[in-house]
């Protein structure tokens, strides 16, 4: 599965404290706690046992914490330098954890007046705290929030500003080569030849890439690719870079045709020819020239974006939910049905929604989401429709938070009836129009994802995946969540990650967009894994398709600008 892990750095400061210490101002710094589920926080150091049993009762008025679920599933956080005599310090240090996508990751800011040595802080003064999610600063690049000494109690004053920056290299090297004459290994054919980069480090050399393998061909072309820089060459272009040139054999006995010495200085020298040399043909005749050459036709340093450049560059994420209304649903009001609604107001709907909902909402600055139903006969004319906005407003069917769609769809449920066919591709359709509108703006400034909750398999199968084909050209990603029992053997199809999904004409998707996930698979996990599987795939979409079309972040990331001289600090 595809993740979207990174490291990102947190920059922290603080306006208008509030003064604490007698004759003088406070001396703050902030730590950072992350939720570590059952209503706990907890911040990690490098520490075991009863220590950090002891400092999670202190810091965090814990009551009953697990020592070994505190350090099994805590990433380690930190705490900033104290900032000394100053109520709107700019902290130094920089705040560094693992950011991803697919979950809510919710972060808590405390900030304390630090008048003694000890790393306690229950004897510390505290002048109050924040909360938010990773997601909601990532997708601002910079937060900026009350401080709180409790829920709904303000500190009286003062605020907190976080930005994030991720932390990386972006930049890759990307090349294209090919070979011409080379030697002939095979006895009954001529050779399947393959390239390996080999970079020098701590006198070793390491492997950093292999080529595909090219059958019976002795004048091939291989595959253009891009490999990190800090990979290739650990960014230094004048590092001894050895590629070898072999002949693939299945029993991994592979017989070398020829190899050379470069750098990637000598690569991007293009085009650059290099003899292939086999060391023992060379001492054994000297007649010898070569076993071939290779040609570097391509080779250039660039930048490879990110999600997070995507994101934190102003890329709105646009979230549209389509809920299956069928007939084999069963009746609402029977608790057999999936649409009845529990004593506490939930069903599969609901928690699947919810669970990637929560997490897709942190993308979308203004928190409007068009949410529809399908298969279902609605009022006042009872035609079957399959595309009608959960809050009967055609005009305007935008939700207010996941909580506004949760509420139509709970005001919507007893007005319509039953009915079906499972039709796809007229929500695929409709969403599809508004991508294409964004993508005509040429900018990487819009994505959309459709989240598509159903309790059977497709009926519109053919029309569906032309929807689907035509969409992958769009900046669009479309996820469906099975609910209930049923064979969703035809959703796996459109999943197609056995390779592209074609139309009955033969034309092949551009790229993977949907993601398939049967809720009943983690109905007793925890209710992020059902997130973090179907929204895993969701970064590597979006960047593949703003890749494609060769748009960089629509607002490029401005340098850090650098504060002014800070107080002094311990």
């Amino acid at each position: 599965m595809a993740h979207c892990v990174t490291l990102v750095q947190l920059s922290i400061s603080c306006d208008h404290l509030i003064d604490k210490d007698i004759g003088s101002k406070s001396d703050p710094l902030c730590v950072l706690l992350q939720d570590v589920g059952g209503g706990n926080w907890a911040e990690v150091r490098r520490t075991v046992g009863l220590r950090l049993w002891r400092e999670a009762r202190t810091i965090l008025g814990v009551e009953e914490c697990m020592t070994v679920t505190l350090i099994g599933l805590c990433p380690q956080l930190g705490r900033t330098e104290r900032v000394r005599n100053c109520s709107s310090p700019e902290f130094s240090k920089t705040l560094q954890l693992e950011y991803h996508f697919e979950t809510v990751q919710k972060l808590r800011f405390g900030i304390y007046d630090i008048d003694n040595k000890t790393p306690e802080l229950g004897d510390d003064d505290f002048l109050g705290g924040a909360e938010c999610s990773l997601g909601q600063i990532v997708s601002s690049q910079i937060i900026t929030l009350p401080l709180m000494l409790k829920p709904g109690k303000p500190a009286g004053r003062g605020t907190i500003t976080v930005s994030a920056q991720e932390m990386k290299d972006s930049r890759v090297v990307t090349m294209e080569v090919e070979a011409r004459n080379l030697d002939k290994k095979d006895f009954l054919g001529k050779s399947d030849p393959f390239l390996e980069f080999f970079r020098q480090s701590d006198g070793k050399w390491h492997l950093v890439y292999r080529s595909e393998v090219i059958k019976n061909n002795l004048n091939p072309t291989w595959k253009r690719f891009s490999v990190p820089l800090q990979h290739f060459c650990g960014g230094d272009p004048s590092t001894p870079i050895q590629v070898r040139c072999s002949d693939y054999d299945s029993d991994g006995s592979h017989d070398l045709i020829g190899t050379f010495y470069t750098s990637l200085a000598q690569l991007q020298a293009v085009p650059a020819n290099f003899e292939c040399i086999h060391p023992e043909k060379q001492q054994k005749k000297k007649s010898y020239k070569n076993s071939g050459t290779v040609c570097v036709k391509i080779c250039q340093v660039e930048t490879q974006y990110s999600f997070l450049d995507y994101v934190m560059g102003g890329c709105q994420i646009n979230f549209t939910v389509g809920i299956d209304f069928t007939g084999s649903n069963g009746d609402p009001s029977s608790p057999d049905s999936l649409h009845y609604l529990s004593p506490t107001g939930v069903n599969e709907y609901l928690t699947a929604l919810w669970s990637v909902g929560s997490v897709i909402q942190d993308y979308d600055s203004d928190k409007l989401f068009p949410a529809f139903g399908f298969g279902a006969q609605v009022p006042p004319d009872w035609q079957v429709s399959h595309e009608f906005a959960l809050n009967f407003n055609p005009n305007n069917p935008y939700c207010t938070g996941i909580q506004g769609i949760v509420d139509a769809y709970r005001q919507a449920l007893p007005q319509v009836r039953l009915y079906g066919p499972t039709n796809f591709a007229p929500i695929i359709n409709h969403v599809a129009r508004f991508a294409t509108q964004a993508a005509h703006q040429r900018t990487a400034s819009q994505y959309f994802v459709l989240l598509l909750l159903t309790d059977g398999a497709v009926t519109d199968v053919e029309a569906t995946r032309e929807a689907v084909v035509r969409a992958s050209h769009l900046p669009m990603s479309v996820i469906i969540v099975g609910v209930g029992g049923a064979d969703f053997e035809a959703m796996e199809q459109l999943d197609a990650d056995g390779g592209p999904l074609h139309t009955r004409s033969g034309e092949a998707a551009a790229r993977d967009i949907v993601q398939f996930v049967p809720y009943r698979r983690f109905q007793n996990a925890p209710r992020e894994a059902l997130a973090q599987t179907v929204l895993a795939e969701v970064p590597i979409q979006l960047v593949s398709y703003f890749k494609a079309q060769g748009w960089a972040p629509f607002k490029p990331l401005p340098p850090p600008a650098k504060g002014p001289a800070q107080a002094a600090q311990t």
